[in-house]
């Protein structure tokens, strides 16, 4: 996607958003999981499940429903997977890292069976216009429909958190569970909300993901959810919980980006890749853990 020669150019700023566009909307649904000190290990498996019934639900191999009726369907599972994840951590108590992480294989496995092991071609161009169209342009420079949609998900996300009681209370479980419980805040309900909207968005960049390219491939998935959580790390969430900043997950996508092109640009092995991205979310954690003990020694 770039070269040497035009990665400082213009034009990179479109690139750079169309191109961190599905896993940074990711990033955004999994900003309100860690901010109530939880984590989503599922949302990249989550997403190519999501990719995979949008072949099912769209092409005209397979069930062949109208574009409206698909997208639908697409937002509904995912909002599934995140109810199932929720009910399991709010209501069985079973621990986020082993319930997220057992729904990553369970996607995982879902998604190549429904696949048959095979990529799904998704062959309406309408769809594929959610992603590679252009509605916005000045002059000659043009932002895609992906990077439109992955700002306008940055904006809902923002207003989520800060304006409504969703997010007030993700950050309020994140502080002190146990005194928001004490508030009086159903603690269950809210927290299944938080991963059911976090699913949501995991669809969101599952269209984004499999309308850019016009398939579902069920092979990809595994090792995305490290991308979307260094996003968030990287932009300022504490994985303590209670502290969150959709902005800072929004620019912690396109940093993500930027590092994993520049890799790919010097020849980078994909394996080496993963021990990069590794090693930015421990700095970013060891970070946040000096910044947390300097603030509680004041």
């Amino acid at each position: 996607m770039f070269t040497a020669d035009n990665f400082a150019s213009l034009d990179v700023l479109g690139n750079v958003l169309m191109a961190a566009s599905a896993i940074g909307t990711m990033a955004l649904g999994a900003t309100f999981v860690i901010a109530t000190s939880g984590i989503d290990l599922s949302v990249g498996t989550g997403m190519t499940l999501c990719a995979v019934m949008a072949g099912m639900y769209l092409s005209a191999d397979k069930w062949g429903l109208p574009v409206g009726v698909g997208l639908v369907l697409i937002l509904l599972t995912g909002a599934l997977l995140g109810l199932v994840n929720g009910l399991n951590i709010s209501v069985l108590g079973i621990p986020p890292f082993i319930a997220t992480l057992a729904m990553m294989m369970v996607a995982n496995g879902l998604a190549l069976v429904i696949s048959e092991k095979s990529s799904i071609k998704i062959g309406s161009e309408f769809y594929y216009n959610i992603a590679n169209g252009k509605l916005f342009s000045i002059g000659k420079f043009e932002l895609s429909n992906s990077a439109l949609l992955f700002l306008a998900m940055t904006l809902l996300a923002a207003f989520l958190l800060g304006k409504t009681l969703l997010g007030r209370y993700a950050l309020a479980m994140g502080s002190n569970e146990e005194a928001t419980r004490l508030s009086g805040v159903n603690v269950r309900f809210w927290k299944t909300m938080v991963y059911v909207v976090a699913g949501v968005f995991t669809a969101v960049g599952a269209i984004i993901y499999s309308a850019r390219f016009g398939f579902a491939q069920p092979a990809e998935g595994l090792g995305l959810e490290l991308q979307a959580i260094a996003a968030v790390v990287i932009g300022g969430t504490s994985l303590a919980g209670g502290r969150a900043t959709i902005v800072g997950t929004f620019i912690g996508a396109l940093l993500m980006n930027t590092l994993t092109t520049g890799l790919q640009m010097m020849g980078v092995a994909k394996e080496w890749q993963l021990v990069v991205i590794g090693i930015v979310i421990l700095m970013a954690v060891f970070a946040d853990n000096v910044r947390r003990k300097r603030a509680a020694a004041v």
